[in-house]
């Protein structure tokens, strides 16, 4: 947690979570064992405080500016927006969810969210595709999809969810393409995601099968 939540009872979206000792030594860490760290973080400070340190991840970013920005890619940073989260969050539906304040915290990066991805895309840097949703809510992430396409476009979407997750995984010479020594995971669609990316966003209308290390399900 490299700043504060939406979940979370009693921080601000501001507060910061670690003194940078801590993230150097969880950084440190990490590399020891060839690894790496994402953080969750909102804040433009938060986000600067931690990739400056060494993080490699983002998740969320909603409140990123220009400067930031051009720091993660000039570091060659990964974002991870969940944009329908808060939608789903901030919904009629699930009112209930969250208390008060929690709900104002939602909608103070509610808003913001669609701008940070506008930047981030602006300054080139390297996006994945994510949900956050939990529990009851896990149904709705596919929503993401469309969402996105308000900022990417179709292929840059399905790279965010393919070729650029595996990338930051270290897994980028095995997952994410249909190549020659890759892993065969694949979805078979009706039709092409390229032409509307949001059937990806309807699953159980559009998805024939699932194969997974060449087994189809």
């Amino acid at each position: 947690m490299g700043g504060g939540g939406v979940a979370s009872p009693t921080d601000k979206i501001s507060n910061k979570q670690f003194c940078d000792d801590e993230i150097k030594a969880l950084v440190d860490v990490a590399n020891s064992y060839h690894t790496y760290v994402t953080a969750h973080a909102y804040t433009a400070e938060a986000i600067q405080n931690c990739i400056k340190l060494g993080v490699k991840g983002i998740e969320h970013g909603n409140l990123l500016d220009e400067r930031t920005a051009e720091l993660m890619a000039e570091l060659g940073c990964y974002l991870t927006p969940t944009l329908v989260t808060y939608k789903v969050m901030g919904s009629d539906q699930f009112s209930a969810f969250l208390g008060p304040e929690n709900s104002r915290k939602n909608t103070e990066v509610l808003y913001k969210g669609i701008d940070a991805m506008k930047i981030a895309q602006k300054k080139k840097v390297k996006i994945c595709f994510g949900s956050d949703l939990l529990g009851p809510l896990y149904g709705y992430q596919t929503q993401e999809f469309r969402i996105r396409g308000k900022v990417q476009t179709t292929q840059e979407i399905l790279l965010s969810a393919t070729v650029t997750p595996p990338e930051m995984n270290g897994l980028g010479d095995k997952l994410g393409q249909i190549k020659p020594g890759f892993i065969a995971d694949l979805l078979m669609m009706k039709s092409n995601p390229l032409d509307d990316i949001t059937i990806l966003d309807e699953p159980e209308s559009n998805i024939l099968f699932v194969m997974k290390e060449g087994r189809i399900y």
